[in-house]
């Protein structure tokens, strides 16, 4: 049976491929999005959806309209970034955290059978590590020490192993970003139950694929090497590049999306998703230089980490394997080329520089 879904934040990368799979299986879609510079450029295009709306996610007004007729609401408007985050205090705070509240007071009005939050990795902080002597640890904080010195060590300085993170792993928020998202998230789960709605959170690893905001130099760290290749530049590695992250495609995420929009087994639960494989950062922009025919530019190994990043998150994606039985299907290597193809039709604007630069005059490097 159709539906009526509302999408904040539907004009994003994210939102643009959950509004397109939506509306193909024949619901019907409106979209709230004040279209910011900073993700969508200067000329800014409409969205694909059967109503847009073009308003902040902070405006009550705009949200009320917004919620007319609405069966569930996706909920993806925020700001990205944990570099940006932790200097961009009160926008990040505003935009993720008012916006959600704003949302949420909307829905006391006009409720909804279900909304869906887009959380984030980020809220693990460092992800799980097994010690030396075979212990999980859930909390890992990492030392600030010289260059070189990346990866977190137990008290006698030998070195954790990091293993699969779970949803049972307790947050170890580490950047104002992250903070955000477990705000979002937990809104979303506790004011549903309270009001008879249904709630659920996704906490998306690394995603990637055609449609990525380019030109911002704090979106995913595929775009921001895609834009630095295309632009003749070395891509930017910070640390010494070992650290390790799940890509997963845009894809599977849109997918998932609607698979917990749909499954009564979802309400009140939060599930990873991601690929469930890890790759390095160097590795990474080796691979993606190799495919847009530039494996003469090598990265540029920084050596210095922004505050608020971790080392390592690997996903454990059995929960929502388990539950849903919702697989990724779409393999890294063999996506690349879809990437790189989107990439080669762009004229983005490497701001990259810039933003390493604003990082440093604030002590966020080191």
């Amino acid at each position: 049976m159709a539906q009526t879904v509302l999408i904040t934040g539907g004009a994003g990368f994210i939102g643009r491929h959950v509004a397109s799979a939506l509306i193909a299986r024949g619901d019907r879609v409106r979209i709230l999005d004040s279209l910011i510079e900073q993700v969508h450029g200067e000329d800014p295009a409409v969205p694909l959806a059967d109503d847009f709306i073009r308003g902040d996610v902070r405006d009550a007004s705009a949200m009320a309209r917004a919620l007319k007729g609405v069966d569930k609401v996706v909920h993806l408007a925020a700001e990205v970034g944990v570099g940006q985050s932790m200097y961009a205090i009160d926008k990040y705070v505003a935009v993720n955290d008012l916006g959600t509240a704003v949302l949420f007071q909307a829905l006391i009005e006009q409720p909804v059978q279900r909304v869906v939050v887009a959380s984030s990795m980020s809220v693990y902080g460092e992800g799980l590590y097994r010690d030396a002597d075979g212990a999980l640890l859930e909390e890992v904080q990492r030392v600030k020490g010289s260059a070189g010195a990346w990866d977190p060590t137990d008290a006698r300085g030998r070195p954790l192993i990091p293993v699969p993170t779970p949803e049972t792993k307790r947050p170890n928020v580490g950047s104002v970003y992250a903070l955000t998202k477990y705000v979002q998230e937990r809104l979303t789960l506790n004011v549903t139950a309270a009001y008879g709605m249904e709630g659920a959170a996704l906490r998306l690893f690394n995603v990637y694929g055609p449609g990525q905001a380019l030109s911002n130099p704090y979106t995913g760290v595929l775009a921001i090497f895609a834009s630095r290749i295309l632009n003749g530049q070395a891509p930017l590695v910070f640390e010494d590049g070992e650290q390790r992250r799940d890509f997963v495609n845009v894809d599977d995420v849109s997918r998932a999306f609607l698979t917990i929009l749909d499954r009564p087994e979802a309400n009140g639960e939060v599930f990873n998703v991601a690929s469930g494989r890890d790759r390095s950062i160097k590795d990474v922009a080796v691979s993606l230089a190799r495919v847009m025919g530039r494996e003469d530019l090598q990265p540029e190994i920084a050596e210095k980490a922004r505050s608020g990043d971790i080392r390592h998150c690997i996903a454990d994606v059995s929960k929502i394997e388990r539950a849903l039985g919702f697989q990724a299907e779409r393999d890294f290597e063999n996506s690349l080329g879809e990437l790189v193809e989107w990439v080669s039709q762009q004229t983005p604007v490497d701001r990259v520089g810039d933003a390493r630069l604003e990082l440093e005059k604030r002590g966020l490097m080191r």
